[in-house]
């Protein structure tokens, strides 16, 4: 199965026929632009191209009234003073005579995608629509949108293909009103928007957009709001909101499709979002949510008015759909003091409707210290002064102390729309500089059992490092003199140097369990010797750290499956296994991935060790989820007596294929969260991404480089990628933002 682009030029027809500074800048080149960066990149070709059909006046009633209807069908026919008047009845709205056969396209657009993913057709797939949806009422145009694309492909999902739970997850910076009217008493839909909010200073001024609004009736706890209440948040807020609060509930309402209103006006440099997200980061978003419903995406394009950040934001999100993996981050991972107390209150107020944050607390984790663990703070105690997110100048408030939109000809946005393609100018740059590998996946296995079933495209090495070069390694170690031993760590190297030299994305090696440790620990050092300048290590079952390993901040080795929960310095850390479907999810979630966002490793290596406890759908989860935040580059090493069928799985979610279901959800044990919430004590103040809750001192971008001082090595790791988006987020609030 593929991707499907869903797309129809008639699309582009309407556009705005008189002046309206508010409303030009939802154009028609918000498509062309982005479909030719898509063509110019190969995506499109690469893609399964779908042309949209209309939707039929029916299938806009599962959301839209009749009469509603009507008046759109009736505007084909009216001239151009009748449009404008009648679009003065709504707010920030246009109509064009094409306008109803564009938005019946933009409709029907998600009707077919959901269609093709829903029978197999395809995997998942993006909408290349507009106008936009999200905002779009019963019998409502409302903020650009006439037709409510997402929602009515969620009523089609329900009624055609008769699913029962659906996560609606949006991610433009405005608030989806529309979908949360129609959904908000609905316990079959769960719908997650994160938006510019501003305690109800910014469009569209909704009380109902706080957080504490959580749906009506049975639909309590399925409305879950994120509010923005700073502009400027970055790539690590964005990835924060995903792993504390959309993930944990998403996991536990287990959805069979994933709807995404995909607006990219909470991208870098959009004039209605002001935020500072680089497109990558929604290769990352794409991929958190691939994880979910056998991996059946689909995404509708909602807002986004910075041209050239919109393409670049679309070729990210398809090329994650893609299966490719996703590009590091930029900058140090540190969310914003605002972002973290927004994070708070959206789990404060649905704590209450789920158990994975009822077990977790609704103040956020990590309160718990113990006396009988060391841990290195390298001297400071005490939290760094605070440096928030930027807040609005008194220039873009209106005299009812409303922000106004910055216009894209006002002098401010110009040069900030100037400093944000040079931001985006130099993401392509380091695209050219740092191509996708030719080779996605890899295996080195010693033999091929007859129960190995891999993706088509996936090489089998049959390669082997030269045996001088690897018997020197393997004087290392006794367990490593066997010749099984030899051999199968002749591959391991041979495939860690595809790796490092960019020749394989990802791979698999199996090595014997007497060997294990020793395969493990050549690993770790060749890695380091090669290039790796940060190494995730993460070691499941009976793996113990390498005495002699250096602790300098270029290592970062967590164990999953030690006797009790210990962080010995900042880049060693070790937990037990958990018991429960929600204790694993926990750990995932609320350590380990957090650990890596902090850490930004440049390879990661995954071990399963002897005795490492992991079902196979645990194991897909954790190597699917790790490739992440390493750009894909992620080496598994598995048992040899465990092999074939858990080095099929894992071939195949490292390949971006889904993984396997977890089963039901089942609550942490009392034990497990005791020991989840001892480690989280001991390490926030080192690292950042952890942190839940706005009062432990979560820094903003202009502290990120220095709050990882606790540890010197921290500091230094921070170096390249740090100060380029530091510098681009400093011009940015200058221009947008009061200095702090």
């Amino acid at each position: 199965m593929g991707t499907a682009l869903v797309y129809h030029e008639d699309m582009t027809e309407a556009r705005l026929l008189w002046k309206d500074p508010e409303c030009e800048i939802e154009s028609p080149e918000r498509l062309t632009i982005a479909l030719e960066r898509l063509q110019q990149r190969g995506l499109e070709q690469r893609c399964l191209r779908l042309a949209a059909r209309e939707a039929s006046e029916a299938e806009l009633g599962l959301v839209h009234s009749p009469e509603y209807v009507a008046l759109l069908r009736g505007t084909q026919a009216l001239g151009t003073g009748e449009l404008q008047a009648l679009s003065g009845q709504y707010d920030a709205v246009y109509f064009h005579p094409s306008t109803f056969h564009c938005a019946r396209l933009a409709a029907g657009a998600g009707l077919q995608l959901v269609d093709a993913v829903l029978t197999g057709a395809v995997r998942n797939g993006l909408a290349l629509v507009r106008p936009p949806g999200h905002h779009s009422q019963r019998a409502a145009a409302n903020g650009f949108c006439v037709f409510n694309n997402v929602a009515i492909a969620a009523k089609h999902a329900q009624q055609k293909h008769g699913l029962h739970r659906i996560l609606i997850v949006d991610w433009d910076i405005h608030h989806g009103q529309g979908i949360q009217y129609i959904f908000e008493d609905d316990p079959s839909i769960l719908y997650f928007s994160w938006h510019r909010y501003e305690h109800g200073r910014f469009w569209p001024y909704l009380r109902e957009s706080d957080a504490d609004a959580v749906g009506q009736g049975q639909g309590r706890g399925f409305n879950v709001n994120l509010p923005w209440n700073q502009v400027g948040m970055g790539n690590a807020d964005y990835v924060a909101a995903f792993l504390h609060v959309l993930l944990p509930l998403a996991f536990e309402f287990d959805p069979e499709l994933v709807l995404v209103a995909a607006g990219f006006d909470s991208a870098i440099g959009d004039p209605e979002g002001q935020m500072q997200a680089m497109p990558e980061c929604f290769a990352h978003l794409t991929q958190l949510l691939q994880v979910l419903a056998g991996g059946r995406v689909c995404a509708m394009l909602e807002g986004g008015y910075h041209l050239e950040s919109l393409a670049q934001s679309v070729c990210m999100t398809v090329q994650a759909l893609l299966g490719d993996p996703a590009p590091p981050l930029s900058g140090s991972m540190v969310p914003h003091h605002s972002a973290l107390e927004s994070i708070q209150s959206v789990r404060a107020a649905q704590a209450p409707h789920w158990t994975s944050l009822q077990q977790q607390g609704q103040c956020g984790m990590g309160r718990v210290v113990g006396s009988h663990l060391g841990i290195l703070h390298s001297g400071c105690d005490s939290e760094p002064p605070l440096h928030p997110a930027p807040v609005l100048s008194p220039s873009t408030c209106s005299l009812e102390g409303r922000p106004s939109t910055l216009l894209p000809g006002r002098p401010e946005m110009k040069t900030a729309a100037s400093q944000a393609t040079v931001a985006l100018s130099s993401l392509l740059d380091q695209q050219r500089l740092h191509p996708t590998p030719p080779i996605r996946t890899a295996v080195a296995l010693t033999s091929l059992g007859a129960g190995l079933v891999l993706p088509p495209d996936v090489l089998y090495q049959e390669g082997s490092a030269p045996q001088q070069e690897t018997q020197a390694w393997a004087r290392l170690h006794k367990a490593l003199a066997k010749d099984e031993a030899l051999t199968a760590l002749q591959k391991v190297l041979y495939l860690l140097d595809g790796i490092l030299d960019g020749q394989v994305s990802s791979g698999i090696a199996a090595t014997p369990a007497s060997a294990a440790a020793a395969t493990l620990d050549v690993a770790i050092r060749r890695g380091l010797s090669q290039g790796a300048q940060r190494l995730l290590c993460v070691a499941v079952g009976q793996l113990d750290r390498p005495s002699d390993l250096a602790d300098d901040g270029r290592n970062l080795w967590l164990n999953i499956r030690s006797k009790e929960a210990a962080a010995l310095s900042t880049f060693h850390v070790s937990m037990p296994l958990p018991e429960t479907t929600g204790g694993f999810l926990n750990c995932v979630l609320a350590l380990v991935l957090p650990l890596a966002y902090g850490f930004q490793p440049d390879l990661v290596l995954l071990a399963l060790g002897p005795a490492h406890g992991l079902q196979d759908p645990q194991a897909a989860l954790l190597a699917a989820l790790l490739r992440v935040p390493a750009g894909g580059r992620v080496l598994v090493l598995v048992d040899e007596e465990s092999t074939p069928q858990p080095a099929g799985v894992l071939a195949w979610v490292l390949h971006g294929e889904a993984p396997p279901s977890l089963g039901p959800f089942s609550m942490a044990s009392p034990e497990d969260m005791q020991a989840l919430m001892y480690l989280r004590g001991q390490l926030e103040p080192q690292w950042k991404m952890m942190q839940v809750a706005g009062e432990i001192g979560g820094q903003g971008s202009g502290w990120m480089l220095g709050s990882l001082g606790d540890s010197p090595a921290l500091e230094q790791l921070r170096g390249e990628r740090g100060s380029r988006l530091v510098e681009w987020g400093a011009a940015l609030n200058q221009l947008i933002a009061v200095p702090s």
